[in-house]
């Protein structure tokens, strides 16, 4: 949607708050991204890992007639992880993302190109959940609507939305967000900045006007149950500032799951040959597979400035390679325990921001089963089981229904943080028999485990060497470091060692955890190895770079 068709009544979108830049709108300009200089097309760039941020990076890049060199340590996807159950027809279990809203209109824009299939994500008391199972304190409550639910359920509702209203003037910061006022956005987001940063998420609620007149029983309901997608407490300790980029534009609303599993949109990108006309240079039927040879290159080792002033990358087989600019899409603490970065490739601020990145924990645990049994109704009309939000180990259960004769999936637990941790020294089969002890209490006349089939599926990404956690949780006062890693692409300002190298991905973002961010900055990065290349963008289609002295984010005083 252009901007001449936005107004009040236009979606919410992740445009900006922070930095309100449509993205959507610059790759879906039939200009196209920009143009590099004659002598520079052909040429190689290295990109570090091929999640989603690489993924994109690399794609456009190829457009634009570079030849893009991606890097793997792990799985093609990154924490865009679809594993497929032995024997199970293309049935997945969803590791890392799994639900995408559609504010996330870059990260659609890729599903769209690759022709994927989208249905409603079975998030609590939504339809395509069918029902909702709520289970706090030993007393369980069916609803399909909230207002199925005790009064004090609504009374917890109520009071979020005030304490939105009163602590940040929701209604019209997101108003300004849907009609696209960048003015208006970055005046209002800009006062916020300063009141919040320095504040925790639990403070806000606890703090506000709204809670302050209810219990703490109602606090601690909504940290267990939420709204939306669950519970918040996880996210208690974090800056306010995190939880209201979600809300505002949409990111715990309207989700989407990708069928048969979200792997396919990285997947796809590497398969996908861009029409003729996108292409410059490359010939007609192109693809990052076949500039590849099929295959990406291994785990990065080590990367340093080069004698000739390129960048020198080192794989895990001691094979060096250098380029005129290198992409790292890694989760940031990886530059230092698992890649040996030399030291003055980055400043010291910016080595700052890089290592005091805090990454929540985060668990999963599926089964496949032999069908959606779930959806059969008891006497009283209502199904077997329903999406269930509890204060037991399990925090969240998830079912997703495959058609009636095609095996189910339920995620019996997907846990973060504390919750997260009790799970880590486990092996799988001990954490189904936990998720399956903790349900039995809320559906005793349930037998689950009878219906499980195949081998059961779970990770926790805080153990994993080439994650250390499942996405970024900024801390109260962590704006700072944010704003570093986020405008590195603009590198006019940096010293001549340190430019060259960029940084994109979800935790480089203001909004860690949703795919999105991990795209956008990776169109940041893009706009940047073209500037850094002697390239530019079309006249009538300027990029972020073109514009961030106008709309980037404000900058706290050091």
């Amino acid at each position: 949607m252009s901007h001449a068709t936005r107004g009040a009544d236009a979606p919410v979108t992740l445009f900006g708050p922070d930095f309100p830049f449509a993205f959507d709108d610059w790759i879906n300009h039939p200009q196209g991204l920009g143009e590099l200089p004659p002598e520079r097309l052909g040429q190689e760039v290295a990109i570090v890992g091929a999640g989603m941020a690489g993924m994109v990076a690399a794609y456009e890049l190829m457009k634009l007639g570079l030849k893009p060199v991606l890097y793997e340590a792990s799985r093609m996807g990154g924490r865009l992880r679809s594993q497929a159950f032995e024997g199970g027809q293309g049935v997945v279990a969803e590791l890392g993302g799994m639900r995408f809203p559609a504010s996330s209109t870059a990260f659609f824009h890729y599903v769209n190109r690759l022709g994927l299939q989208t249905r409603p994500f079975p998030n609590p008391l939504t339809p395509a959940a069918g029902c909702t199972v709520v289970d706090l304190e030993g007393r369980t409550h069916w609803a399909r609507a909230l207002s199925d639910l005790p009064p004090l359920f609504s009374e917890v509702a109520e009071a979020w939305a005030l304490a939105l209203e009163e602590g940040a003037g929701f209604t019209g910061l997101q108003q300004a967000l849907r009609e696209r006022d960048a003015v208006q956005l970055k005046a209002l987001w800009d006062r916020l900045v300063p009141l919040w940063d320095d504040r925790t998420f639990y403070d806000f609620v606890a703090t506000s006007k709204a809670f302050a007149k209810l219990s703490f029983h109602h606090r601690e309901v909504f940290g267990q149950v939420g709204f939306g997608t669950g519970g918040w407490d996880s996210d208690f300790p974090n800056s306010m500032l995190e939880i209201l980029r979600v809300v505002l534009t949409g990111c715990d609303e309207n989700q989407h799951l990708i069928v048969g599993g979200v792997q396919q949109v990285p997947q796809g990108l590497w398969q996908h040959a861009p029409a003729a006309h996108e292409l410059r240079h490359w010939p007609a039927g192109t693809t990052l597979a076949s500039l590849h040879h099929g295959a990406a290159r291994p785990a990065v080792t080590a990367i340093a400035r080069a004698a000739s002033n390129e960048l020198a990358v080192t794989d895990t087989w001691g094979n060096t390679h250098t380029y005129p600019a290198v992409l790292t899409t890694c989760q940031s603490w990886l530059l230092t325990t698992q890649i040996a970065v030399e030291e003055s490739l980055f400043s010291q601020k910016h080595w700052m921001a890089l290592d005091r990145t805090r990454y929540m924990q985060s668990s999963k645990t599926f089964v496949m089963v032999d069908r959606p049994f779930w959806n059969d109704l008891k006497a009283n009309g209502w199904p077997t089981m329903g999406m269930t939000l509890t204060d037991r180990l399990t925090r969240g259960t998830y079912l997703f229904d495959n058609g009636p004769d095609q095996p189910g999936v339920i995620c019996l637990s997907y846990a973060w943080m504390g919750d997260a941790l009790k799970m880590l020294p486990h092996g799988t089969k001990k954490r189904v028999q936990l998720a399956l002890s903790a349900l039995e209490k809320i559906y005793p006349d349930v037998d689950i485990a009878s219906h499980i089939i195949g081998d059961p599926i779970s990770v926790s990404w805080e153990a994993d060497p080439h994650f250390l956690g499942a996405f970024k949780g900024a801390l109260p006062g962590h704006y700072r470091y944010n704003h570093r890693m986020y405008s590195h692409f603009m590198q006019d300002n940096l010293a001549p060692a340190e430019r060259g190298i960029f940084i994109a991905g979800d935790d480089v973002s203001f909004t860690p955890a949703w795919v999105e961010g991990a795209v956008q900055t990776s169109l940041n990065a893009v706009w940047g190895i073209v500037k850094h290349l002697g390239g530019h963008t079309h006249a009538g289609n300027p990029g972020p770079g073109d514009v961030f002295a106008e709309l980037g984010p404000m900058a706290l005083p050091d």
